[in-house]
């Protein structure tokens, strides 16, 4: 039975070495959090704008997550992993909306994606050994129906804590790519950690090959993207990609910009503005700011309008020191209303050139004809990457046709 009513975690971070952050508590459904105090003395800012590094008894009164600070929103799963937990929960006779934020986190314990892990931990056992892609992508789509609850469990425990709405699994794939073991266990030599993709009931079945032909293009435009690849099933493909937040079995701690600046990324509100000015404040380095400049260029051109505050990360170090992640959930995407989840200089619907040259001189890109071009050139040849991805010639002309109406905007 899954423990309930706890009010206190300790929350460490695990890099080069483990170390205690501090206390979470909870007392009247508010939320306190107070910094260990030989942490205190490394001087690391784990969430500087919503939890800095000072002594004192911190309270959440901030909303935006059910009263919990951003760093330790970004440990929780959302979407899929959360619609897990909450399935397995009802099984077990626990009512989901009897647990606190605090409970949740225990049920990650030490899985969550970056480097914090909460303790007490909520074991869950590992009932699977072999990893079969095609039976956990029809289990998980028969979840996703209602209509079955079977391997929901062991969907659960390879989910770990990664958000989004599509059903995913964090696993350990062989460097020849031919094996696939458990996610959950000390990293096995001749493996990494990896996630696999599977399809909602709302996605195209060639989703997957989509979003990896998406992945070529990206890395061809100068973007900073994991290594990916397609793993071929017998009912299925999956898009899989290499997990940035581990180096091996090394952890590392990520933010969201969600998380950071406590930005609901159901709604709207944030700008490559506002994107561009936190990358320099946070990581000190212009280089940084053109790399998220770039990201913005293939957004626009590749038609990915799903660019909210929750798919943009910053990583940081065991020194302290904050980088823009490298690039995650681009693919081909309408957002919401059609607009983009993040707007250029207050343009969501139809941005174009002129908006992103108008970003660049706000914040001295002086590159920025120079990456647009490079970023371009990459799109021209999306049919190459679409027939790397084995993706059909109806789907390949239906994104082509989209990207160029939104190119012809942008001469």
């Amino acid at each position: 039975m899954i423990h309930t009513n706890i009010q206190t975690l300790t929350i460490h971070l695990t890099q080069t070495t483990t170390q205690k952050i501090g206390t979470l508590a909870i007392r009247e459904k508010k939320i306190y959090f107070e910094y260990d105090k030989d942490f205190l003395k490394t001087g690391i800012e784990l969430s500087p704008y919503k939890l800095p590094l000072k002594a004192g008894l911190f309270r959440c009164d901030d909303t935006t997550f059910d009263g919990l600070w951003g760093l330790f929103n970004d440990s929780l799963p959302d979407g899929w992993g959360r619609l897990l937990m909450d399935r397995h929960l009802m099984r077990l006779g626990v009512n989901p909306h009897s647990l606190s934020p605090l409970d949740r986190l225990a049920y990650v314990g030490s899985h969550a994606m970056g480097a914090l892990s909460y303790e007490p931990e909520q074991e869950v056992e590992n009932s699977i050994d072999t990893i079969v892609l095609d039976d956990l992508a029809e289990s998980s789509a028969e979840i996703l129906k209602g209509s079955s609850e079977a391997l929901l469990d062991e969907l659960l425990t390879l989910n770990g804590s990664s958000a989004g709405a599509r059903p995913k699994v964090l696993v350990q794939i062989s460097d020849d790519q031919k094996q696939i073991i458990h996610g959950r266990q000390k990293l096995q030599k001749g493996f990494n950690h990896w996630m696999v993709k599977f399809a909602s009931s709302m996605d195209s079945h060639e989703i997957g090959a989509i979003e990896f032909a998406y992945s070529l293009m990206a890395r061809e435009a100068g973007l900073q993207m994991p290594q990916t690849t397609l793993l071929e099933g017998k009912k299925g493909r999956y898009f899989s990609i290499k997990r940035f937040d581990r180096v091996g079995d090394k952890r590392v701690h990520m933010h969201s910009v969600a998380g950071l600046t406590h930005s609901d990324f159901r709604f709207p509100t944030l700008d490559y503005d506002d994107l561009l000015a936190l990358t320099l404040h946070l990581t000190k380095n212009v280089q940084e700011v053109e790399k998220v400049f770039r990201l913005a260029c293939f957004n626009l051109f590749t038609h990915n309008r799903d660019d909210h505050a929750k798919n943009f990360s910053f990583v940081m170090d065991e020194r302290g020191i904050w980088s823009f992640s490298p690039v995650y959930d681009v693919t081909f995407s309408n957002g919401p209303r059609g607009e983009h989840s993040t707007m250029y200089m207050g343009e969501g619907k139809n941005p174009t050139t002129k908006h992103l040259l108008e970003l660049a001189k706000k914040h001295s890109i002086k590159k920025a004809p120079t990456l647009i071009e490079q970023v371009k050139s990459a799109v021209s040849k999306w049919r190459e990457f679409a027939k790397i991805a084995d993706i059909s010639k109806k789907t390949t002309l239906s994104i082509e046709k989209i990207i160029d109406n939104t190119n012809s905007h942008n001469k």
